[in-house]
């Protein structure tokens, strides 16, 4: 059994909570522990430095945890609740209660897991139908989500550059690990070349508008069905992996589904949003992004394999996750 902080294990306990609760089942990200208890869930930021975010202080957490309750009130509005304290008085920690804040907590809606789209795709039981829903769900987002100039020149081919140089230079020490050497160079000179030879469309879309403050995380697992579409858990940490194009935020769900082996309506999902949006020239950039997007969830995973609240037999899941994506990864080439 992995460590866990002290306040975890006194969260795990369904007395402190300000509701009934019979059980609570913890879920671990990189950077947060989850609390399921039913009705609610409570995401607690993790206190740690990961480069492209920081939690350290309690009053960063604070910050970030209200920048998510916003930011996804944008998509999820009826999920999102508030953000509580959680206090500590002598020995006791309560949710909500009085005494000293220790931690801060996102409350939200406990959706049905059963209904999340990454459930659903293994079972088959998404259709047509779903897909092209969420896809005008996406325009409707993207077309009053916010743009500037600050937002565009995340768009540029500097910042692109930058993003793509950055993701290689943190999944070296995973050479041999979850990625091959093989697989680096050739993802690596794919995504220089594209680049290189493509600097006037990536200048287009800055002019069109096309650069956007989207969700950043766009996932099978972070939609689900039920009461409506709700589309959750955006990026909060780092405004600049919210800001981004319009069809790079496209190909990230598109691989995903490509993920989950549903290639048919990866590309049905695609031609949706292209016919709602009026968006052809998207089409030019989606397997590009396809495998940036999947280099990216390699990489994630990846991360995970240093976490040292992940146990080992989660670290032989997540190894094999991470290869995944890299192989879907070179596949776009």
């Amino acid at each position: 059994m992995p460590y866990l902080p002290p306040l975890v294990e006194a969260l795990l306990e369904p007395k402190v909570y300000p509701h009934a609760c019979h059980q609570v089942e913890l879920v671990q990200t990189q950077m947060s522990f989850v609390f399921l208890t039913g009705d609610y869930v409570y995401k607690v930021k993790k206190p740690v430095n990961l480069g492209y975010l920081d939690y350290t202080s309690l009053e960063k957490r604070r910050f970030f945890a209200y920048q998510e309750l916003k930011l996804n009130r944008r998509l999820c509005p009826q999920v999102y609740l508030e953000v509580v304290p959680v206090v500590q008085s002598g020995d006791e920690i309560q949710l909500e209660g009085r005494g000293e804040i220790i931690e801060y907590a996102v409350k939200m809606k406990q959706l049905p897991q059963e209904r999340m789209m990454d459930v659903l795709l293994g079972k088959n039981q998404v259709s047509e139908e779903m897909v092209r829903q969420v896809a005008e769900k996406l325009v409707e987002f993207h077309q009053r989500a916010d743009t500037s100039e600050q937002i565009s020149s995340y768009g540029s081919v500097d910042i692109i550059g930058a993003n793509t140089e950055e993701n290689f230079a943190q999944t070296e020490k995973y050479l041999g690990t979850s990625i091959s050497p093989e697989q680096y160079r050739t993802i690596k000179a794919y995504t220089d070349g594209f680049i290189h030879h493509n600097t006037s469309l990536f200048d287009k879309r800055i002019c069109q508008g096309r650069i956007r403050d989207c969700h950043g995380d766009l996932h099978a697992a972070h939609i689900c069905f039920s009461d409506g579409i709700c589309i959750y858990d955006c990026i909060e940490f780092n405004d600049r992996f919210r800001y981004g194009d319009v069809a790079s935020e496209i190909a990230f769900l598109a691989m995903d589904i490509d993920y989950h082996q549903h290639p048919l309506l990866s590309g049905r999902f695609v031609d949706a949003y292209v016919e709602r949006s009026q968006d052809q020239e998207l089409l030019k950039l989606v397997d590009f992004y396809k495998c940036y997007r999947a280099y990216v969830r390699g990489k994630v995973e990846s991360f995970k394999l240093d976490d040292p609240h992940i146990s080992a037999e989660e670290k032989t899941r997540v190894l094999a996750r991470a290869r995944r994506y890299f192989e879907l990864a070179e596949s776009y080439i």
